[in-house]
């Protein structure tokens, strides 16, 4: 059953559902790792599991300037994540394939959070921004 809320209109953004279909990836890959590696896949999997909470928190903040604040605390989790795919795919723990496949979501991902982040200063700056409902 779809529900409808206006705060829940980060669910719409393309944005937020590459960054749910990222986590989800991530998890079936790290899920896996042996024992003596499970804080490491552990820290993976929060940090990109913080890009969609982010998103959908700051789209739930009342004024721009707080909503633009988590979009980049999520394009920095979204560095964060792709630090580590690269740090473990040096290290052998990742397959090509795996990486690569991750590592082209994250871009994905990093690149419309940059567009979004960019088209809300614009609306700052043009004074087109409303904070209200």
């Amino acid at each position: 059953m779809e529900r409808r809320n206006i705060n829940r209109g980060y669910m719409k953004l393309t944005v937020w559902q590459d960054a749910i279909a990222f986590y989800t990836h991530t998890v079936s890959v790290f899920r896996d790792w042996p024992y003596e590696m499970k804080r490491v896949a552990g820290q993976q999997i929060a940090s990109v599991d913080s890009i969609h909470r982010n998103i959908a928190e700051g789209y739930c903040r009342k004024s721009l300037k707080e909503y633009l604040q988590f979009l980049n605390v999520a394009l920095s989790s979204a560095g964060e994540s792709v630090s580590g795919l690269h740090a473990y795919h040096k290290a052998g723990q990742l397959k090509d394939d795996e990486f690569e496949t991750m590592d082209a979501q994250a871009y994905k991902i990093e690149n419309s959070l940059k567009r979004l982040i960019e088209s809300l200063q614009k609306k700052k700056r043009d004074g087109t921004w409303q904070d209200e409902f």
